[in-house]
């Protein structure tokens, strides 16, 4: 089944890490666990309207948050992935967020 460019980017991603690297043309996004890179691209080109030079992907763990006797729950897994515009590019929607 083919996903549209709002199923694959789920949220933009706001930490420090995150606002720092806008200055060197990078933003992050949680996207779907099972997209891959360029589904990727194409969902923010497509968003967006930039044009991406890289994407970047990584599966994080989700924490451990409480635990009932034996049993522990925890979040869950996410995927991350980090989209390299070319220079002069940028997401305005994301500015005012950072």
């Amino acid at each position: 089944m083919k996903k549209n460019s709002l199923q694959i980017i789920i949220e933009p991603l706001v930490t420090e890490k995150a606002s720092n690297s806008r200055a060197l043309n990078k933003y992050f996004f949680v996207v779907d666990k099972k997209a891959r890179k360029g589904q990727i691209k194409q969902a923010v080109e497509k968003t967006f309207n930039v044009r991406v030079q890289k994407v970047n992907t990584a599966l994080v763990s989700g924490k451990t948050i409480k635990r009932w006797g034996k049993t522990i729950g925890s979040k869950s897994d996410w995927k991350k992935a980090v989209v390299t515009l070319f220079a002069g590019e940028k997401i305005d929607l994301l500015e005012g967020l950072f």
